[in-house]
C-alpha cells in the first residue's frame, strides 16, 4: 500500500507542479480580461439574478441549480480542506486560495455558460456539461468521453470517500461513533436521495444549503468579533507567508502556492468542469444568467466560507503545535474558541456541509454515464457503487482518499481546461449579446442565432447535427 501511494503522490505532483498550477492562474486571468473582468463589474447582477430572477416555473431553477453546484462546492474543502491547508502550506495558503477564487470566478463563468449552450432536454429537465460541449462544439467525443470516465470516478466515487471519510472522523472526534456505524446510517441516507434523481436532489439541495451554511458563517462573524483586534496581524499573517517574507511553517512559498491552488480548487472547483453539471440543469432564459449564478458560487464558497475556516484556526494558534490535521484541526480550533460544545457544531456542520456534496456529487456521475450510454442500468449499477464508496469512505485512511482525490481532480481539470480555452470566443459572444439586452432594458432571451454560425445548441433552436 505504502508502494501504491508513493505512485500516486508522484504522478500528483508531476501533474500539479507542471501543469494545473499555471494553466489555472494563466487561463483564469486571460478569461478574465476577455470578459473585461465580468466577476467583478457584473457581481451586482450575479445577486440580482441569484434573488429575483427564478427561471421558469417547470423543471430546476435556477438557485435550485445554483444550490446544486453549491451542495457540490461546500463540503469538506470547506473544513478539513482548509485545515489540511495551513498545516501543510503555512497560512499563506490561504491567501492563494483566495488568488484562485478571485481569477478562478472567471473560468467558472466560461465553462457554466458553455454547459447551458449546449445542455439537451432530459424528459423535464436538462442535463449537460463540458463531455457534452466536447462532443458538440469541438465534435470531439472521444474527449468528452474521457471527461465523464474521470468526473464520474472523481466526483461519484473518489469525492463521495473523502466526504463520507470527514463525516465520519468528525463524529468520532465529537461524540466517540464508530466509524462503520456512522458509516452504514450514511449510506442508507445517500440512497434515499440519489434514487430520486436530479429534481429530488435539487429539492434537497435547496433546504440543506442555506441550512448549514448560514449557521456556520454566523459562527465565524462572532469569532471574528471577538478577536476583532487580532484581524491585522492575522491578515498580516496569511499575506507575508503567502510571500515567504517570514519564517515558513508550513514549507516555504512554494508549498505555501500549490497547497493553496490544490485546496482552493478542490473546495470552489472553478475551472474543474464540475459545476457546469449543476449549471446545465437550470431553466433559464439566456445562458449568460447560470453563468453569472455560477461565478457567484465561488464567491460564496472560497472568499466566505473558506476563509471562515481559516480565521477560526489562525485565531486559536493551534496549528502551530497540534498534531491534529483535517477536521480534528478544525474542530480542535473551534473548541479554543468557543468551548467543549464546538467539536459537536462542527461534526453537525460536516454532516450537513459534507452530505450534500455527496448528493450533489453523485449528479455528476449520474449525468456524465447517461453522456456515455443510455442504457438505465448503469445508472443502476452506479447508484449501488456509489452507496458501496460512501461505506468504504468512512472506514479509509485519510492520506490515500486525499491522494487519489488530488490525482483525479488534477486530470479532469487539464480536459477542461483545455476544451474551455478553445470554446471561450463563443460564452464571450453570449456575454456581450447578454449585456446588449441588459443595456435596452429587457429582460434577456437567447437564440441560437443571437450567435452567428452556433451549432448544436438544440434547446435554443438551432438544428441539432449528428457529430461523426
Amino acid at each position: 500500500m505504502a508502494g501504491f501511494e508513493s505512485l500516486v503522490s508522484g504522478i500528483t505532483d508531476v501533474i500539479w507542479t507542471y501543469l494545473l498550477v499555471a494553466l489555472l492562474i494563466g487561463l483564469g486571468l486571460y478569461f478574465t480580461i476577455r470578459s473585461r473582468f465580468v466577476q467583478f463589474r457584473m457581481f451586482g447582477e450575479m445577486v440580482r439574478l441569484l434573488v429575483r430572477d427564478s427561471g421558469s416555473d417547470s423543471g430546476v431553477s435556477s438557485f435550485g441549480a445554483f444550490c446544486v453546484g453549491t451542495a457540490a462546492r461546500v463540503g469538506t474543502g470547506n473544513l478539513a480542506g482548509v485545515a489540511l491547508a495551513i498545516g501543510v502550506g503555512g497560512p499563506g495558503a490561504v491567501f492563494w486560495m483566495w488568488i484562485i477564487a478571485l481569477v478562478g470566478a472567471g473560468s467558472a463563468f466560461i465553462e457554466s455558460t458553455l454547459a447551458q449552450i449546449y445542455k439537451v432536454r432530459d424528459g423535464d429537465t436538462f442535463r449537460g456539461g463540458p463531455a457534452y460541449y466536447m462532443e458538440k462544439a469541438l465534435g470531439q467525443r472521444w474527449m468528452g468521453v474521457l471527461f465523464a470516465v474521470l468526473i464520474t470516478m472523481c466526483f461519484g466515487l473518489i469525492f463521495t470517500s473523502v466526504q463520507a471519510n470527514t463525516i465520519s472522523l468528525a463524529f468520532n472526534e465529537a461524540y466517540g461513533v464508530p466509524q462503520i456505524a456512522l458509516g452504514v446510517a450514511l449510506t442508507i441516507l445517500t440512497g434515499l436521495v440519489i434514487f430520486g434523481g436530479i429534481e429530488r436532489i435539487a429539492r434537497v439541495a435547496e433546504i440543506v444549503v442555506p441550512v448549514l451554511a448560514i449557521p456556520y458563517v454566523l459562527m465565524a462573524v462572532y469569532i471574528i468579533a471577538i478577536n476583532f483586534t487580532q484581524i491585522p496581524n492575522v491578515l498580516f499573517l496569511i499575506v507575508s507567508d503567502a510571500f515567504g517574507l517570514r519564517p515558513a511553517l508550513g514549507g516555504g512559498l512554494g508549498a505555501a502556492l500549490l497547497v493553496g491552488v490544490q485546496r482552493g480548487l478542490f473546495s470552489n472547483e472553478a475551472g474543474m468542469g464540475s459545476a457546469p453539471n449543476a449549471a446545465a440543469t437550470a431553466n433559464v432564459t439566456h445562458p449568460v444568467k447560470q453563468g453569472l449564478v455560477q461565478s457567484l458560487g465561488v464567491f460564496v464558497d472560497t472568499l466566505v466560507i473558506c476563509s471562515a475556516t481559516a480565521f477560526i484556526i489562525l485565531f486559536s494558534g493551534i496549528y502551530e503545535s497540534s498534531e491534529a490535521d483535517g477536521i480534528a484541526l478544525t474542530q480542535q480550533a473551534l473548541s479554543s474558541q468557543i468551548g467543549g460544545w464546538a467539536s459537536a457544531f462542527i461534526a453537525f456542520a460536516v454532516f450537513t456541509f459534507a452530505g450534500s456534496s455527496i448528493i450533489a456529487n453523485y449528479y455528476y456521475g449520474e449525468t456524465n454515464i447517461e453522456f456515455i450510454t443510455r442504457d438505465s442500468r448503469y445508472v443502476f449499477y452506479f447508484r449501488i457503487a456509489v452507496m458501496a464508496l460512501v461505506l468504504f469512505g468512512s472506514v479509509a485512511g485519510i492520506e490515500l482518499v486525499w491522494l487519489l482525490a488530488d490525482l483525479f481532480m488534477g486530470s479532469m481539470a487539464l480536459v477542461n481546461l483545455a476544451a474551455i480555452a478553445i470554446l471561450a470566443p463563443i460564452a464571450i459572444k453570449a456575454l456581450n449579446d447578454y449585456t446588449r439586452q441588459r443595456k435596452r432594458g429587457d429582460n434577456p432571451t437567447f437564440h441560437a442565432n443571437n450567435i452567428p454560425g452556433l451549432k448544436n445548441a438544440e434547446v435554443w433552436g438551432s438544428e441539432e447535427r449528428k457529430v461523426k
